[in-house]
């Protein structure tokens, strides 16, 4: 008889997860447990009756890097080629990102104009920047805020504007109290490796192991001859979650909906899996929750380790949808950010008819085209500005955000569709010493030989193809070799912003359940 794997949220890491099950040449017995009542997680689009589609979280998918290929493998394989909808690295939203800054619009720089002179809201040509991070020693330290760290290879101006309004766009977060180490691994990498964050990402230092094995898909093939930068579906991103649940269903997967888990033990060498109305046991649980999540969940005697689940924060993000008929933006681009010395409620603006001009569906006026747009607001800072995530009005974040486009753009109309989702703790914050943490959390499941896989957001990468690798990764030890394997998948974060991040996704090109 097959072994069980219990897994536990439905959102795309435990959709990723089942299906890498599932394919195995010896499938386990496979169960997935989702709380709420659709599975997804944080892949939620709306579709209006006139074809408009609008993301309520990630809104595009990278393919760089060996994680991009893989997502796009499960793509082509799923039968999601034909409802690819592709950027190329030469469109607008590809080549143009804006900071809002004194009250103004900037472009971020680009070229060789901004390395020899000064190009707003910066005050003095990167080329001095450039030169900082090019004499300053190696830092020493085993972890570093990525405001302290930026500050001390490039200058207080690249930190306080760039990497701040860098983090909130890609981790809705804190620049002062995120991880270099584990929020921007290339970076830390580089300055240890080179002794110089730009010579250590210049020069070649080898491949990781993995990186170039195995046949490219076709798929990624395409997307590196076309040049992409981000995909998204025809039918939004949440079409990928539909076509995950449609593809392990009826190979075998017990899919459950409305299964919250409550209690986490073990007994008799098996786990028990207490849900609200029924009770299961399993050989095997792979943990997709949240990390508080999970830590509600475990058993007395696994304290430590709810202990180090505890300490891992997540950020609050309201996404507000919008629809203007007949508007314009006053520029073209992917959308842009805004440092928090400007303004912390409000964290950037994405242009979403500029990359995706395929969801904006049938005008319902003939030659007013409409334009979609999305205002994220919170983060980090969200209590401060609004309150209690769960208790808030949402008239008041909708008009905070038709007064930030008002402002920022100049669309001081009625739209003609609103849609405002609180999206609570929907993104991880790895704060200082979370690597630390990642090491205490394997060892205690190393030393209590406790058959339990952590996958997800929550530990080593946000971003869509961050949570499918660690799903793999952890797939590929559990049926690699009896007993089956514990552990946290030891997938390392995408190192540049996307737009895939599952409530933030503005930054530039890199960041749920």
């Amino acid at each position: 008889m097959p072994p069980t794997v219990a897994v536990v949220g439905g959102g795309i890491s435990g959709l990723a997860a089942c299906y890498h099950l599932v394919r195995a040449p010896r499938p386990p017995k496979v169960v997935l447990l989702e709380a709420s009542g659709r599975f997804g997680g944080w892949l939620q689009s709306t579709r209006t009756p006139e074809g408009a589609v609008f993301e309520h979280g990630p809104r595009g998918v990278r393919p760089a890097g060996p994680a991009g290929a893989e997502t796009l493998h499960m793509v082509s394989e799923l039968g999601l080629a034909g409802d690819i909808l592709a950027v190329p690295r030469g469109h607008p939203a590809s080549r143009n990102r804006f900071l809002y800054l004194g009250g103004a619009l900037h472009p971020l720089p680009s070229g060789l104009r901004a390395l020899l002179r000064a190009v707003p809201p910066f005050s003095r040509a990167l080329l001095w920047s450039a030169l900082r991070d090019l004499l300053t020693p190696a830092g020493t330290g085993p972890d570093e805020s990525a405001h302290a760290f930026a500050r001390r290879r490039f200058g207080p101006e690249v930190a306080e504007v760039a990497v701040d309004s860098l983090c909130r766009g890609v981790f809705a977060g804190d620049s002062r109290a995120l991880s270099v180490r584990s929020c921007f691994p290339a970076l830390f990498q580089a300055e240890r490796r080179r002794g110089s964050v730009l010579l250590g990402l210049a020069l070649p230092h080898g491949v990781a192991a993995g990186d170039g094995a195995g046949a490219e898909a076709a798929l990624a093939r395409r997307a590196r001859a076309e040049r992409w930068s981000q995909w998204s579906l025809r039918g939004g991103m949440e079409s990928l979650a539909r076509a995950l649940v449609a593809f392990v269903s009826p190979r075998g997967a017990e899919l459950r909906c409305h299964a919250p888990l409550t209690h986490l033990c073990r007994r008799r060498g098996r786990w028990q899996l207490t849900l609200p109305d029924a009770t299961i046991t399993a050989d095997h649980v792979v943990s997709a929750l949240p990390a508080a999540a999970l830590a509600r969940a475990l058993p007395a005697e696994a304290e430590p380790l709810a202990r180090e689940l505890r300490a891992i924060p997540a950020a609050s993000v309201a996404v507000v949808n919008l629809q203007y008929e007949g508007a314009a933006l006053p520029v073209t681009g992917f959308g842009h950010l805004v440092p928090s010395s400007e303004d912390p409620a409000l964290l950037g603006i994405v242009y979403d008819s500029v990359a995706f001009p395929e969801h904006d569906g049938t005008p319902a006026t003939p030659g007013r085209p409409s334009l979609r747009l999305t205002v994220m607001l919170g983060g980090a800072w969200f209590r401060q500005s609004f309150g209690d995530p769960a208790v808030v009005a949402p008239e008041l974040l909708l008009r905070r955000a038709r007064a930030a486009v008002s402002d920022h753009l100049g669309l001081a109309g009625t739209p003609a569709r609103a849609i405002v989702r609180v999206q609570q703790d929907c993104i991880p914050q790895y704060t200082l010493g979370h690597w630390e943490r990642l090491e205490r959390i394997q060892r205690f499941l190393k030393e209590q030989e406790l058959p339990l896989s952590l996958i997800g957001a929550s530990y080593s990468g946000v971003s869509v193809n961050d949570c499918i690798a660690s799903a793999k990764a952890a797939v590929g030890r559990i049926l690699g070799s009896p007993p089956l394997n514990p552990g946290v998948s030891p997938r390392v974060p995408t190192p540049h912003p996307t737009p895939s991040s599952p409530g933030v996704p503005l930054g530039r090109q890199r960041r749920t359940k």
